[in-house]
């Protein structure tokens, strides 16, 4: 299908049942509350979505569910996180096949490629395909800093058209729109910058607490295009102390613990990674509670 890189793409969560199986009626839930927001896509398989630990065979499901379940109203994108360039083109073969409307993708993992080699792996899963890409760049969590002068040698590769933005250097919205302007889309990927972003032109938000609080996410971006930032504004303050779990190594335990509170999801992962206990479950949940406590009414 068709679509713009526009509007509010969750990076889902992947749930589990307490042995670590694939959840797909508490998937099923959670997604529906996300259309029923209004989100504008769905991304699966990122880095909230457990992209480390789950297999082939579960994104194929994910994927294949997904693209039955929403039937054409919104985009599916799946996300490609390989170390070798062969499976990434490989993941990329196997993503169009499962139905999916795009691709996002991220650098090589593992080995720090050097510009040349990183804007090659770009290049060759772009050419591989014709599904729409969204490069993903987050050095502070990936190491390699995708900077907007790479992009002079991405423009020629057509279906490359967007950016996830999550240098946490808010100039890059600015440096892309001014070298490239519509050329390429840039979402904003980190959700304690996502109003910031919004109000200097970014074209959508790639969110992880939506996947808790959906209908606030979609009312901050709904509210930022329509101009009404002093109301954008108050949803976002109450909002932060939530959207700051996103940007800690345990985001996928905070935003799951997050989800199981509002009703949507569950707290289960996947080893390694462990639920919360202690004192430091009692101190997420108790940014949790208050959230919820304080809720605004839309």
């Amino acid at each position: 299908m068709a679509f713009e890189w526009k509007g509010v793409f969750p990076a889902l969560l992947t749930p589990f049942t307490k042995d670590e199986q694939l959840d797909l009626s508490m998937y099923e839930t959670n997604l529906q509350a996300q259309l029923d927001a209004g989100i504008h896509g769905i991304i699966i398989g990122g880095s909230l979505g457990e992209a480390s630990t789950i297999t082939e065979k579960e994104k194929e499901s994910l994927t294949e569910f997904s693209v039955e379940y929403i039937n054409g109203r919104i985009p599916v994108i799946v996300n490609i996180a390989e170390s070798t360039t062969s499976e990434a083109v490989r993941q990329a073969a196997l993503a169009q096949k499962w139905g999916a409307d795009g691709l996002m993708l991220l650098p090589p993992m593992r080995y720090k490629t050097d510009d040349r080699e990183t804007i090659t792996y770009f290049k060759a899963v772009a050419n591989s395909t014709d599904l729409p890409i969204m490069i993903y760049n987050n050095p502070p969590d990936y190491k390699i800093d995708t900077r907007p002068d790479m992009f002079d040698q991405l423009v020629e590769c057509d279906n490359i058209t967007a950016l996830k933005e999550s240098s946490r250097d808010v100039t890059n919205l600015t440096r892309m729109k001014n070298r490239f302007g519509d050329r390429f889309k840039v979402l904003c990927g980190v959700d304690t910058l996502a109003m910031e972003e919004l109000c200097l032109g970014a074209d959508g938000w790639v969110a992880g607490l939506v996947c808790a609080f959906p209908k606030e996410t979609t009312a901050i971006y709904n509210l930022v295009l329509q101009g009404k930032l002093e109301e954008a504004r108050t949803i976002y303050r109450w909002f932060m102390p939530l959207l700051e779990l996103d940007i800690h190594p345990k985001l996928v335990q905070y935003i799951k613990l997050a989800a199981a509170g509002t009703g949507i999801g569950s707290e289960y992962v996947r080893a390694p990674r462990l639920i919360l206990e202690g004192e430091e479950r009692d101190r997420i949940l108790k940014v949790i509670n208050d959230g919820i406590a304080a809720r605004p009414v839309l």
